[in-house]
């Protein structure tokens, strides 16, 4: 059965994470088509984190009372049926509500995907079983800038329309399959109460963080390539080339962190994220951008899996379900992405592109010195 749920869990993710990264190749021609700036750009971007920010704890207090399973069902046909608008919708309003749609729907697919997945496995393959997920949700980032040229040459209601049929199957395969027992251990209170602990609030910047650079890098870099004379194709290509070293990081660092310990490879991750993120708004060739682009793949794919585990360590530390773990992974994600997606884009707008790219090198950096002093929660 766990193996039935790794693949189902990682196919759920995949398709949600496809639908974020879409827009990334179309962003330059809604840009040029509706007439909006950076800003605008970044608002459009960063509406699916929003959503996503505002659902993720409903979420996981859902997953974590009426089961994972519940949870999975209900962000499955929402992330389809928004899907379907967006992809119908022609004004920029439409948009951005669509966008933010699809976002609750995300947080309730990851929280059912991921509750159910932590609950079910051995603690000493957590690393390794989210490292599984995230390389699948990373396999969606590489493909999702493909399918959004894709949308751009066949039509986005082709594109977008299909998930929707997708989100069904999805649905069809999680309702034959038996959710783990465990409910809600000592309620919302005490779930609240345990994510103002040191161990929790720590791991969750952990992952906030670096979410960040993620949202920066979703707008500044498709606009810097096409001002430097790229297409939406070498758009997706660098986007794509980027996810696939995720693709291979992810597990195998994931499986590291189980045996080693999540922090090394963690503080390592925020300073090559760091030291990339500072090369895409100096370089004048699109060559460069892409390069710097490789660099912050090479630190996301080092920087995830331990950085999730180890908000799921501490919530196990501390007697927190992992409904409400997988609430928080969202909300930090989430949270990252709206701040790195609308401040890149406002920040480029009054300052120029290499201020939100310094700005959030240095706060990388900073994490990855905090990182190495931080103590490892394990489990209890």
């Amino acid at each position: 059965m766990l193996r039935r749920l790794v693949i189902l869990a990682s196919v759920v993710v995949f398709v949600d994470v496809a639908s974020f990264s879409a827009i990334t190749p179309l962003l330059p021609g809604y840009v040029d088509d509706l007439g909006l700036g950076k800003a605008g750009a970044g608002v459009l971007t960063a509406s699916y984190a929003a959503g996503t920010l505002l659902a993720s704890l409903p979420a996981g207090a859902l997953a974590a009372r009426v089961g994972p399973r519940t949870a999975l069902l209900a962000g499955l046909a929402l992330l389809g049926s928004a899907s379907l608008v967006f992809g119908l919708g022609e004004s920029i309003l439409v948009l951005d509500l669509a966008r933010f749609a699809q976002g609750v729907g995300s947080a309730l697919t990851w929280a059912g995907a991921i509750t159910w997945l932590v609950v079910s496995a051995p603690y000493d393959r957590r690393g390794e079983l989210i490292g599984t997920a995230l390389a699948a949700a990373v396999g969606g980032a590489l493909l999702g800038p493909v399918i959004g040229a894709v949308a751009e040459e066949v039509g986005t209601e082709l594109i977008f329309g299909s998930v929707a049929l997708l989100s069904i199957g999805l649905g069809l395969v999680a309702a034959r399959l038996p959710e783990p027992d465990g409910g809600d251990r000592g309620g919302l209170n005490r779930a609240l109460a345990s994510m103002r602990s040191v161990p929790v609030t720590a791991a969750v910047a952990l992952v906030a963080v670096p979410s960040v650079l993620l949202g920066l890098t979703a707008v500044l870099v498709p606009l810097r390539i096409d001002e430097l004379g790229g297409s939406s194709v070498l758009v997706a290509v660098g986007f794509a080339a980027g996810a696939a070293v995720e693709v291979v990081l992810a597990p195998l660092v994931g499986r590291l962190s189980d045996r080693r310990g999540r922090r090394a490879p963690l503080a390592a991750g925020l300073v090559v994220s760091a030291l990339a993120i500072s090369v895409i708004p100096l370089g004048d060739a699109v060559a460069v951008v892409l390069g710097g682009l490789i660099g912050t793949a090479v630190g996301a794919g080092l920087t995830f899996a331990p950085a999730m585990a180890g908000l799921s360590d501490a919530a196990e530390r501390v007697g927190m379900h992992q409904g409400y773990a997988a609430g928080l992974i969202n909300m930090a994600w989430a949270a990252g992405q709206v701040t790195g997606s609308t401040g890149a884009g406002a920040g480029a707008d009054a300052f120029g592109d290499a201020a939100p790219c310094f700005v959030v090198a240095v706060l990388l950096l900073g994490t990855a010195a905090a990182a190495m002093r931080w103590r490892e929660p394990r489990s209890a």
